[in-house]
């Protein structure tokens, strides 16, 4: 549980609020609607958390990852993954050179060695190039050759990916799943968006982002998120909203028990914190509401819960399953019930 004084985070919370929004408006110059996405994949920046946005091809996913780049003073790579990528065109190679002293190995860096990694249509690699971002979201460097290398901070991956259904994807592995803060879905533009959208990019103006953040303001923010008050029945409200997804526990619900094969992890549980605890900085408190946490749970467990195969055939999403203990999970159970 935080213990932040609560007077130095509100303190801190206006400037926190101000620089937040002038990112959000810039990434806004070139992404229209889509304004709960461009919040969640903030919302990762802000804990140092990494994203994936799914949705189908067209929908602006790229063109929003790299108008954040362009707002942020960060070294920004791009890696688009085929089913020909192999493991070291990400993390980088030895490599023989000629010196003066003669031949000699040197690590060649791959372009996973920014601090901002767009992975760009991810499960259109093979798994084993997949695997090869995962010590790097996890540990914060690469091991190539018996040799450790570390990564620049901050780090973020953003990656997109097409819907499994569609041809030539490949499923991320769970493992990799879970090393994402937030999945984000992203869906269709509305009839206002999109005739605003044929404004911008038919004509003949272009909006241009400039950069309104850099790496040790970001790394501050960071801190100030961690300072954020949660008391103690908040804290174990996302304690149960996560034992919730287990299927046969204690705090199951009877749609998790018929439809999910298995929960959410601990990481689950730190991503509801920390998100709910920019969500409350935005609104001006120095302490996590439960509303926050309700507000975060989506897109801090859909990817970390797997439907089972009655599931499945129902056509139903983790999305239902989650929405049903949302609205079942009481509030207040008492602190410890159940430990």
């Amino acid at each position: 549980m935080a213990t932040g004084n609560p007077a130095a985070v509100e303190a801190q919370a206006a400037k926190f609020r101000d620089d937040y929004h002038k990112v959000k408006t810039q990434v806004q110059k070139m992404i229209v609607g889509h304004e709960d996405i461009i919040d969640g994949v903030l919302v990762c920046l802000f804990v140092g958390g990494h994203c994936l946005l799914e949705g189908v091809p067209g929908l602006g996913k790229t063109l929003l990852i790299r108008s954040l780049s362009q707002a942020l003073q960060l070294d920004f790579s791009r890696i688009q993954f085929t089913p020909d990528l192999m493991p070291a065109d990400v993390t980088g190679t030895t490599i023989v050179v000629e010196t003066e002293h003669g031949r000699e190995f040197r690590f060649q860096k791959g372009p996973i060695f920014a601090q901002m990694v767009l992975a760009d249509e991810i499960n259109r690699a093979t798994p084993k190039t997949q695997s090869a971002l995962l010590e790097a979201m996890q540990e914060k460097s690469v091991t190539v050759g018996g040799e450790t290398h570390l990564l620049d901070k901050p780090f973020f991956v953003m990656a997109t990916q097409n819907p499994i259904e569609q041809e030539g994807t490949y499923p991320l592995p769970e493992a990799q799943l879970d090393r994402f803060f937030f999945k984000l879905n992203v869906g269709y533009s509305k009839r206002n968006e999109l005739s605003e959208i044929l404004n911008r990019t038919t004509r003949s103006e272009s909006p241009e982002i400039q950069a309104v953040l850099d790496g040790p303001s970001i790394a501050g923010y960071q801190q100030l998120v961690r300072q954020v008050i949660v008391a103690p029945h908040v804290q174990d409200y996302a304690v149960r909203a996560v034992l919730s997804t287990h299927p046969n526990e204690q705090y199951a619900t009877p749609m998790v028990n018929q439809f999910l094969r298995f929960g959410a992890s601990p990481r689950a549980a730190q991503a509801l914190i920390l998100a709910s605890k920019v969500y409350a900085l935005l609104d001006s408190r120095a302490n996590v509401a439960v509303d926050d946490i309700k507000r975060a749970a989506l897109p801090a467990m859909r990817h970390r819960c797997l439907l089972n195969f009655e599931g499945e055939a129902e056509g139903l999403s983790t999305d239902a399953v989650l929405q049903n203990i949302l609205e079942t999970l009481p509030v207040d159970a008492g602190v410890g019930v159940g430990a």
